[in-house]
This record gives structure tokens, C-alpha cells and sequence, in this order.
């Protein structure tokens, strides 16, 4: 079951300057900064209520932001839901026919264990399920 959004993961070419305008323009605030090097992606964490904003920005010209940025711009790249079970949550996509790109959870930013759905499957939109222990 889907408890939630989790976050809206925002890709952008430089972190420091989107920062500045999440924290100087809307008066958000950076809670943290982590870079996940198997993924070749700096993320900061801005807190909203209940949900987050994850700014992405690619330390790799050959990373998966760097080349999102480089097909489509700037701008969301992905929206992720929060579950109780992340592994029942993919037998349970799979079972239903939906094209998963992570077969198996990994280890996303912020100790989540994440699994992506092809946008194929989800009308356009990447898709992240994640779960939070």
C-alpha cells in the first residue's frame, strides 16, 4: 500500500545555485546534503511538511541526472511513494504486469531502499518506490 508521497526528485545542472533559490527565494531550508556515488548524483534534502523536494545534481557528465538534464532539461525527474514493504510492493507491481526497472530494492539517498518503475509502465512519469525504515 502507498502511504505517500516520499519526495519529488528535481534534477538540476548546479546544486548550490537551486539551493539558493529554494532556501533564499521560497524560505525553504537544506536539511541535508549527501552525494551517493554509485548512483553519480548529489542530492540535497529540503523538507516540505510531510514530503521532501530531493535536488539532483550529477558529479558524472555520464550519470543518469547528467543525461536527463542533457534529453530533457532541467526540472522533475522522478516522484517517489513511500511503503511499509518494499519487496511485496514489487512482487505485487511485477505481478500486475508493470515494467520495473530495479527487479530487487537497493540503497538510495537517505537510507531509503528504493526500486524504479519504467516510465513506459507509468504513463510517462519515473516512477520511485521507497521504503523507510
Amino acid at each position: 500500500m502507498v502511504r505517500k508521497i516520499d519526495h519529488i526528485g528535481i534534477a538540476v545542472r548546479n546544486l548550490n545555485e537551486a539551493v539558493k533559490f529554494y532556501e533564499g527565494v521560497l524560505g525553504l531550508k537544506v536539511a541535508e546534503i549527501e552525494e551517493v556515488p554509485d548512483q553519480k548524483v548529489r542530492v540535497a534534502f529540503i523538507p516540505t511538511g510531510d514530503s521532501e523536494v530531493e535536488l539532483l545534481e550529477s558529479t558524472s557528465p555520464d550519470g543518469p541526472i547528467a543525461r536527463f538534464i542533457e534529453k530533457n532539461g532541467e526540472g522533475i525527474q522522478h516522484i517517489a511513494f513511500r511503503v511499509d514493504n518494499l519487496e511485496e510492493k514489487l512482487a505485487d507491481l511485477k505481478s500486475k504486469g508493470v515494467r520495473l526497472i530495479d527487479e530487487k530494492p537497493r540503497r538510495g539517498a537517505g537510507g531509503a531502499m528504493i526500486a524504479f518503475l519504467h516510465p513506459k509502465s507509468t504513463f510517462g512519469t519515473l516512477v520511485e518506490i521507497c521504503e523507510r525504515k
